[in-house]
């Protein structure tokens, strides 16, 4: 016969329904400012908007990430330092770019930051649910 749990209002659970129902809580916890950011600087970072004509090989479209930050900071550096990233929609068809440009930085790297923190949301959220988990259960249900 399997172990069963009572968490907050809920009773005879599962170690799997336990598992969940606290997976559920720490995303209630876990989910705020830091969430609504990461996922607006993704979207503000698609290439949605359409572009007139392009070189071979070059990604389609712009974001409105890359035209506001084109427009409101067009420094530009003697050389072509700045490492960017273009085509976050695959990694192999992820290219790492020079420019010197520093509009064009910023405007590349919002959706990368954006990703990081969705990353860094997901990754707390798995450790705090399965140490919150393992605390609960007897040792015999632990991962």
């Amino acid at each position: 016969m399997s172990n069963k749990y009572n968490y907050g209002i809920h009773s005879n659970l599962t170690a799997t329904q336990l598992f969940l129902l606290i997976s559920v809580d720490e995303t209630m916890a876990q989910i705020g400012i830091s969430d609504a950011v990461g996922a607006s600087m993704i979207v503000a970072g698609s290439r949605f908007i359409p572009t007139r004509g392009k070189f071979g090989g070059a990604v389609k479209g712009t974001s409105v990430a890359s035209k506001l930050s084109r427009s409101l900071l067009p420094f530009e550096l003697k050389h072509r330092i700045l490492p960017t990233f273009t085509s976050w929609t695959s990694v192999v068809l992820l290219r790492v770019k020079l420019t010197s440009h520093l509009g064009v930085f910023v405007g590349r790297a919002i959706p990368g930051v954006g990703w990081i923190i969705t990353a860094s949301d997901v990754a707390i959220i798995g450790y705090k649910t399965v140490n919150a988990y393992n605390r609960l259960v007897k040792p015999e249900d632990r991962l």
